[in-house]
């Protein structure tokens, strides 16, 4: 199978002194859809920062075999596309057409290629028609899918998307959880939602306290209910209890 991240013995800590990841090693293929679960603080976000040179450590992160750093910091986030958690932290420009269009603009699209893109992103997350509102006057659920449509400009290989659901209510999560599901690229979700990562996917990393310690196919790690609540998890109901 083609390795589109590899993370090997990756240490972190905060400037105040947290250990925020201690000697995480992880590999991820492409087409797979890799939940990471945990309880909060256990360095989902952490790691996640990591993949797209946010973030740098102690130990080794590659993406589709590069080390990811300066040199490749270009390359790297071209192919591999970060969605926060927080869609105000994505969205900055005066209109929504501004916000899907800057990664674009960055990588050197031509001005029909830029429209191209930006349309294409809109209308895959269900936000056509929306290009000259203001980012900041849209619902949460909203900014959440035209934050996705600013990785979805690029046409990465790789999706990161950090807790698509927070703060969402059940109705917005689900029509979320469908537009993920449509989604193409390989996947790797961080959520401590356990009802979208069984709708999403099939392998979970469970960490805590900032190491992995468990990773496997999401049916089986899901129906672990007492794996699930040493780290603080709660089993969706309807699962298969082991």
């Amino acid at each position: 199978m083609d390795e589109v991240v590899r993370v090997e013995n990756l240490n972190f800590a905060y400037p105040d002194g947290r250990q925020a990841l201690t000697d995480v090693s992880l590999t991820i293929n492409r087409g797979e859809s890799v939940a990471l679960i945990g309880p909060n603080g256990a360095g989902k976000s952490t790691l996640l920062l990591h993949f797209n040179g946010i973030l740098h450590g102690n130990g080794q992160v590659k993406v589709f075999s590069r080390p990811v750093d300066d040199k490749n910091l270009k390359e790297v986030r071209k192919k591999l596309g970060l969605v926060f958690q927080n869609p105000d932290d994505q969205l900055f420009s005066a209109t929504v057409f501004d916000d899907v269009a800057f990664g674009p603009i960055n990588l050197g699209y031509s001005e029909n290629e830029v429209r191209q893109a930006v349309a294409s992103a809109l209308e895959r997350v269900g936000m056509a028609g929306y290009e000259q509102r203001s980012p900041h006057h849209l619902s949460l659920g909203e900014k959440k899918r035209v934050a996705i449509a600013t990785i979805l400009s690029m046409s990465p290989e790789v999706m990161v998307i950090d807790e698509p659901a927070s703060n969402l209510d059940p109705g917005g999560k689900w029509l979320l959880i469908e537009l993920l599901q449509k989604l193409p690229a390989t996947r790797i979700i961080a959520s401590h939602d356990l009802e979208l990562v069984e709708a999403l996917c099939r392998r979970i990393i469970v960490l805590d306290g900032g190491r992995i310690v468990a990773d496997g196919a999401a049916e089986r790690i899901l129906a672990d209910t007492p794996l699930l609540a040493s780290h603080g998890l709660t089993r969706p109901e309807g699962l298969k209890a082991t």
